[in-house]
């Protein structure tokens, strides 16, 4: 009996122990889930001593255990339609739908092929890496996988030189505005039939970076080491956009010119990434554009991969929509593009003719379900309903827009972030106020709008020329946004604000940018931004605070394309004539 009392009292320690130490961690997740201890400070600075603490030591903060999985929000109803003040007749004074160059007299008679139904951010691809400007239809991912946050450093790995273009007296160097890479990892099957180089076939965790810039040349390189994969291959034409790889896994790149050249026109390219030959090419001076001979190409595309269509929408104010007709076999190495129907629409605004506004569209679309959202440089943001080609609504943005949508999903409604640009001379000559909005999806409605005062110079524009990044996990209420010549016509801010309200809760100050920011996490779900400034400079902000945790110099010039993040390696092209790899975290 002794014995057995013995144990009896060791079993009554040991679960006295259990049940303390259970409620020690209870007690750290309170305090690490409890908003009250995060509340972020527009300042930098913070109101109580355990706040202060975090902001002397950049190291992340109780990393001791996972969050729980959140499954992803979709809207619980989404029924698009105008209201009083979205109706697009307002804007828009016409549209039109062109079958294979016929224009249809009646729209109401146009049967689309498909049935698209874009869904949320994550079923978009399967790719491992990054396909498409932003990552997604929601246009809300430009980094995937996780960083290792607890250091916040930024140091570089390699980088590769790029060169310059010119024609007639306008020289295009390096990388521009949106410029961001793209990112595969391809199967093996896929890079046994591939021109890639030997070593490049054979390395079974690589990453390929496929990069267009504006030297006329696309670049194919290793993620970790910045090493050539392949030749790069010349087609001679300037290219600015983001460029966009099939989200089937397919081995096909789809990219427009933002210029004309010495080969010809601008136009838009499907190409072969087995080869690297050009299977198809679209919008050379499309007849059916109410911009003249202009085919600028700065979107990025996306493409609905049940009906196999291409969706591409132009500067010369056309949207593009291609039946492609694609047959790939991954083992026998085969891939061709037949392209058997191309639809265009193509629309005109009210205030064209009358206040010089532009037609056509330079920032990349959003879509979701059947809906299409893109903003334009006329002032208009529109949904198109891409089963009727017919505008649902359409919303005064004001300015030359190269600001892309960004789609959210907040308790269970869908909305859009956007801002615009100052285009000197059509709302002011000297400053103007530059809005971010929050806008209802459905509606086209403004939920609210915060402003900034701007400089803007002819052919330099200031205001928003970046899309916004929607924070998620740790940051996820907050989006960051680089406004660029305010304060004074060399300065701009990285801001942060409250998706719920609008409100400021800090600013970066530097340098204006045109770049994008990027939201990086960690396997906690701790969010870091990464921004870069057209002073040459890399910044690394904590998402919350808006500290900076780190910087690097990248160039004397200036910086106006987006980086992508795979993981932990940052890729980033600049005006002064190289590709950057960067190492983000520890």
């Amino acid at each position: 009996m002794k014995n057995n009392g013995s144990k009896w009292k060791l079993f009554l320690a040991a679960d006295l122990v259990l049940l303390a130490l259970l409620a020690v961690l209870l007690a750290m997740t309170f305090f690490r889930k409890n908003p009250a201890q995060r509340q972020p400070q527009a300042n930098g600075t913070a109101e109580d001593p355990a706040q202060a603490e975090r902001l002397e030591e950049p190291e992340t903060e109780n990393q001791t255990e996972k969050p729980e999985e959140q499954t992803p929000q979709t809207p619980v109803s989404f029924q698009p339609h105008a209201v009083p003040g979205t109706e697009p007749d307002r804007l828009i004074v016409s549209s039109e739908i062109i079958v294979d160059d016929e224009v249809l007299e009646d729209p109401s008679l146009y049967e689309p092929w498909y049935a698209m139904n874009f869904q949320g951010p994550d079923t978009y691809t399967d790719v491992d890496g990054i396909v498409t400007f932003r990552g997604n239809p929601f246009r809300s991912a430009a980094s995937v996988g996780q960083a290792d946050l607890t250091k916040r450093t930024i140091r570089d790995l390699w980088s590769h030189a790029t060169g310059a273009l010119t024609f007639g007296d306008a020289t295009w160097t390096g990388s521009g505005w949106t410029g961001q890479p793209l990112m595969e990892r391809w199967s093996r099957q896929a890079k046994a039939h591939m021109n890639m180089h030997d070593w490049a076939k054979e390395k079974e965790d690589l990453v390929e970076v496929i990069y267009a810039c504006m030297d006329g040349y696309i670049y194919f390189l290793d993620l970790e080491t910045g090493e050539e994969t392949r030749d790069p291959l010349y087609l001679g034409y300037t290219f600015k956009g983001a460029g966009a790889l099939d989200p089937r896994g397919y081995p096909i790149l789809y990219v427009g010119a933002g210029y004309d050249s010495n080969e010809g026109l601008s136009h838009a390219f499907i190409i072969n990434l087995l080869d690297c030959s050009v299977m198809y090419t679209f919008g050379q001076g499309d007849p059916y554009s109410l911009r003249g001979m202009l085919s600028y190409f700065d979107s990025s595309a996306l493409v609905d991969a049940a009906s196999d269509t291409l969706i591409y929408p132009g500067e010369n104010g056309i949207l593009y929509l291609i039946h492609l007709n694609t047959k790939y076999d991954e083992n026998a190495g085969t891939l061709t593009v037949d392209p058997d129907r191309m639809v265009r629409w193509r629309y005109n605004g009210s205030r064209t003719t009358v206040q010089s506004y532009w037609l056509g569209m330079e920032d990349s679309a959003a879509i979701y379900e059947h809906y299409l959202f893109i903003a334009d440089n006329g002032g208009n943001l529109m949904c198109l309903d891409l089963d009727t080609l017919q505008l649902v609504w359409a919303a005064d943005i004001l300015d030359d827009s190269n600001s892309t949508p960004v789609l959210s999903v907040e308790d269970g409604r869908l909305y859009l972030y956007v801002s615009t640009s100052f285009h000197l001379g059509w709302r002011s000559s000297q400053t103007a106020p530059v809005p971010i909005w929050k806008i209802d999806a459905e509606t086209g409605e403004t939920v609210w709008q915060t402003e900034y005062e701007c400089y803007s110079e002819e052919g330099v524009s200031g205001g928003v020329q970046s899309t916004i990044a929607a924070g998620k996990e740790s940051l996820s209420d907050f989006i960051y946004v680089t406004v660029s010549r305010t304060g004074d016509a060399y300065s701009g801010v990285l801001a942060c604000l409250e998706k719920s309200t609008g409100r400021i809760v800090w600013e970066h100050k530097a340098v204006y940018a045109w770049s994008s920011p990027v939201c990086v996490y960690d396997a906690y779900g701790t969010g870091v931004v990464l921004y870069c400034s057209c002073g040459g400079k890399m910044y690394l902000l904590d998402g919350i605070t808006g500290q900076e945790e780190n910087s690097f110099a990248l160039s004397e010039g200036a910086i106006e394309a987006s980086p992508a993040v795979y993981n932990d390696i940052a890729v980033i092209g600049t005006r002064a004539g190289q590709i950057w790899g960067l190492k983000i975290g520890r």
